[in-house]
């Protein structure tokens, strides 16, 4: 009887995270219980793996070669305003007779 009997058939990403198994490192993290808690949350959210959050964060921190590194900048100043820039006169203007 084939190992795989009685298991649904794994589809590429599944099976991609089977065959690499034996090539990866075992390591092991303390993280303070608020931290281990948000990891937790936020991996189930991504319907992703804690193993597999943990270590998109560490590449995207140390730059590795799956790094989907983004502009921690990006959208902080993000109004919700679409004529900001056509505006932006009056704006600062408005803003300097404060």
């Amino acid at each position: 009887m084939p190992r795989t009997q009685g298991r649904r058939e794994a589809g590429s990403h599944e099976l991609s995270r089977l065959v690499c198994w034996h090539t990866m490192k075992r390591t092991t993290v303390k993280l303070p219980d608020d931290l281990d808690a948000r990891l937790r949350h936020e991996a189930e959210r991504r319907e992703t793996t804690v193993s597999e959050l943990t270590r998109e964060a560490i590449e995207a921190h140390l730059g590795g070669r799956k790094s989907k590194r983004r502009l921690m900048a990006a959208g902080s100043g993000h109004s919700g305003h679409s004529d900001i820039s056509e505006r932006i006169e009056e704006i600062l203007r408005a803003e300097v007779k404060r």
